[in-house]
């Protein structure tokens, strides 16, 4: 073989495995940063746990196309059932494995706070992920795969909501004087000025006045085994998943099962048959909903684990100790769930731009109280969101399936206000899909099938209103040809 056939040989074989290289560069990457962090102080252990399951989920996302806007969507655009029956799943073993932890004493969990906030808040997020074509996560493992329209959405959510959290002015009048009285009733510090922005009064004045609590603290058994197990796990979690999964073989999937089995009269078994074959038509996606749910609870797990390894609370003890003391809250925190969590990170993310810019954040509830400001590279849930895109990116590369997508000026204009309805539907509802919805319900939260039905029905309105726009689009433009 002469020489210049061996470089072009060797040429085409580069060009067939490059992509694989390059997912192997960014695992390299991921490694070799965590022995740097490590060397440094191995302390910073706690934020790698973020990391490596940011990974995990990206993977997994990636793997299954897992996304629950698409959930949403493809039920009232296209009556497919696939990705809801997979969030279904993925439910149903999250709930299995958060129970398991709780009982160990390691849950890192804390209900959300139950009003009429999370309807509205979920209204407003399902409308707006119909435009940007991703949910909260479905974004960031999109973004992974290429899709600069994505990461548009990302910028978005972040940017809107740290100005959500921080705005006032005019915004403060539709703020009802009870919340303003209730919150001066609070005893704020003196940084804070909870009187000058309506998120902090609804914050102070309004969030803080409800109550938050699993289904089984709410019948009075959230210490007891049973609780935990019977309400919180089956009652909560397990029942509703049963119901939801039969009602979307009953509406979506069973005609076509029937026709395709050729069964007639169908029996009880063949209907069960038929909701297995549901579950099971789409492999990667029910996999994806498998792992998802293990992980998320092995996440919360270890995380317990390591918190009372090291005795603290909150990072931002730990930060503190090893001397990382800019960005904390007055509290001496930072935004640390324990579990799977997304858009709170990401208004950290845009919050810490903007003080950067010299716009004082830190004098709100959300950031100077709560959630403070770290540096983005000692951020741990920050971390985990791009732990999603980097795994995601090394799955999709490794099938070749990573392609750069750019957006045209009408995709970017509704992934940027797609993107700002989901950052003020997550912050009203104190969560999105993930906090708000896939990590409370497991958990025994009820308020999560509230966000839920707030996220369907806006996402039902968004279908119809974006089924308008393209239909008047089309007519238009063949109005144009004529």
């Amino acid at each position: 073989m002469s020489v210049n056939a061996g470089v072009v040989q060797g040429s085409g074989w580069l060009e067939q495995h490059r992509s694989k290289l390059y997912s192997a560069g960014i695992l390299l990457a991921v490694v070799l940063g965590s022995i740097w962090a490590l060397s440094i102080d191995s302390r910073f252990l706690y934020l790698l746990v973020y990391v490596w399951f940011g990974v995990t989920y990206g993977v997994l996302l990636q793997y299954g196309r897992f996304c629950m806007a698409a959930a949403v969507r493809d039920l009232f655009a296209v009556r497919v059932p696939r990705m809801a029956v997979g969030m279904m799943i993925a439910v149903g073993l999250y709930s299995l494995v958060a129970s398991v932890v709780t009982l160990s004493g390691f849950s890192s969990f804390h209900p959300n706070a139950l009003g009429w906030h999370i309807l509205i808040g979920g209204l407003i997020f399902g409308f707006g992920f119909v435009f940007t074509g991703g949910c909260a996560s479905g974004s960031l493992y999109k973004a992974g795969e290429g899709n600069l329209n994505s990461v548009l959405v990302i910028f978005s959510i972040s940017f809107s909501q740290a100005l959500v959290v921080t705005s006032g002015g005019w915004l403060d009048s539709f703020a009802p004087a009870s919340w303003a009285e209730s919150a001066l009733t609070k005893g704020m510090p003196e940084e804070l000025t909870v009187t000058q922005g309506w998120f902090d009064l609804f914050t102070a004045g309004y969030v803080w006045d409800l109550k938050g609590a699993t289904l089984a603290d709410m019948l009075g058994m959230g210490e007891s085994t049973f609780g935990i197990l019977f309400f919180n796990t089956f009652v909560n979690a397990l029942l509703p998943v049963m119901i939801i999964l039969v009602a979307l073989y009953v509406f979506y999937a069973r005609k076509g099962y029937l026709r395709k089995s050729g069964k007639t009269n169908p029996t009880f078994a063949d209907e069960l048959a038929g909701i297995w074959a549901m579950c099971t038509s789409s492999r990667n996606t029910a996999l994806a909903g498998i792992g998802l749910g293990i992980f998320a609870g092995l996440h919360m797990w270890v995380t317990g684990v390591l918190r009372e390894h090291y005795g603290i609370f909150n990072f931002g003890e730990m930060l503190s100790a090893m001397g990382y003391e800019q960005g904390l809250s007055i509290q001496g925190t930072v935004f640390d769930p324990g579990y799977w969590y997304i858009t709170t990170q990401e208004a950290q993310w845009g919050g810490w731009v903007m003080d950067k810019l010299g716009i004082d954040m830190m004098d709100s509830i959300f950031f100077g109280l709560d959630n403070g400001l770290p540096n983005p590279l000692l951020n741990a849930p920050g971390f985990m969101s791009i732990g999603i895109i980097l795994g995601a990116a090394i799955l999709a590369l490794a099938r070749r399936e990573f392609k750069w997508k750019i957006p045209t000026l009408e995709t970017a204009t509704f992934a940027i206000l797609g993107g700002i309805f989901m950052g003020i539907g997550a912050r009203l509802a104190m969560g999105c899909n993930i906090g708000a919805f896939f990590a409370t319900v497991t958990n025994g939260d009820p308020s999560g099938w509230i966000f839920l039905l707030g996220m369907v029905g806006g996402g039902y309105v968004g279908v119809k209103v974006f089924t308008r726009w393209m239909d008047w689009k089309m007519a238009r433009e063949g109005g144009c040809d004529l």
